[in-house]
């Protein structure tokens, strides 16, 4: 029998998502996985921003280095931890369906509720200026760690609200904490929700095993969104949102830039047939639309 071994970081819902692949691929081929557990320097330093310490190569460059020393035959990560540029040896082979695509709002029941001068915890760019656009009176401190660490955080009083990925509060059963966030207040991180497994690009048995379980109008929306990073030159610093969406054969695409204290910020939306190019056309748009202190954040 066929025995692949996958490597993830050890966090709850990291186990989960191994787990997701896991059960996929059996059901697509019969075949056995084993679940390699790679501890990464992002699990490890809990107590500054990724952006401060070396960004989303913190949850990835542990496991690169094992896949590319034949120690694990595929990754799996959440795809928005994944930095947009990838090495030419390693391969986004397939993407899981996507769950929900929204944040949920945990600690009140919504931005409006949270007392005036209040506090929100969160480690994201994105999340901290669309909170600061939508009630400038708030503040931001850093919370990071896993669901339960920043659920302590909350009731310990460090904060009256944080936002968490709705995707990763369902696959751990805790859909129940706290309520959603329509895209239309707070456009989501891109590729949030989807759950990506990469492989070595010369391991044609692991790529064509894998190719069979691709979600193909996830795949194609998350290489949208990613393509959309990388044409505005975004950095774990930049605070973007942007969500990609198909119908039939069409392609929308939504994106929102940010000035770092969400003061200043520019939207808009395309759609198309190409994702690289529609994503090259709205980044273009809206980068050429937007203020020196929201392109200051892009370029990079």
């Amino acid at each position: 029998m066929t025995i692949l071994k996958l490597g993830t970081r050890g966090s709850p819902l990291a186990l989960i998502q191994a787990d997701m692949v896991k059960d996929t691929l059996f059901a697509a081929h019969g075949i056995a996985c084993e679940i390699h557990v790679i501890k990464t320097t992002g699990d490890r330093v809990q107590d500054r921003a990724l952006a401060e310490i070396g960004g989303k190569a913190l949850w990835t460059k542990e496991l690169d280095r094992a896949l590319l020393d034949g120690e694990i035959d595929a990754a799996v990560h959440s795809m928005k931890d994944v930095e947009t540029i990838r090495p030419d040896t390693i391969t986004i082979a397939a993407m899981l369906e996507r769950a929900d695509v929204r944040d949920r709002l945990v600690g009140v029941d919504s931005l409006a509720a949270i007392r005036h001068g209040g506090v929100v915890g969160t480690s994201s760019p994105r999340r901290s200026a669309q909170v600061r656009r939508a009630r400038p009176d708030l503040s931001v401190v850093l919370f990071r760690g896993n669901v339960d660490t920043r659920l302590a955080k909350l009731a310990a009083g460090e904060a009256d609200a944080t936002l968490l990925a709705a995707a990763g509060l369902a696959r751990l059963g805790r859909d129940d904490v706290g309520v959603p966030i329509a895209i239309e207040e707070m456009l989501p991180a891109p590729a949030q929700g989807a759950v990506g497994i990469e492989c070595r690009a010369d391991d044609a048995m692991t790529r064509g095993l894998l190719a069979a379980i691709d979600h193909q109008a996830t795949s194609r929306a998350v290489r949208c969104e990613r393509a959309f990073l990388a044409a505005l030159g975004a950095t774990c610093h930049s605070p973007v949102g942007a969500l990609a969406m198909t119908d039939g054969d069409t392609l929308t695409l939504r994106g929102e830039l940010f000035s770092e204290d969400g003061a200043e910020h520019v939207a808009g939306d395309a759609a198309g047939l190409d994702g690289e190019a529609l994503a090259r056309d709205l980044a273009t748009a809206l980068l050429e639309r937007a203020t020196p202190a929201v392109r200051a954040g892009f370029g990079g």
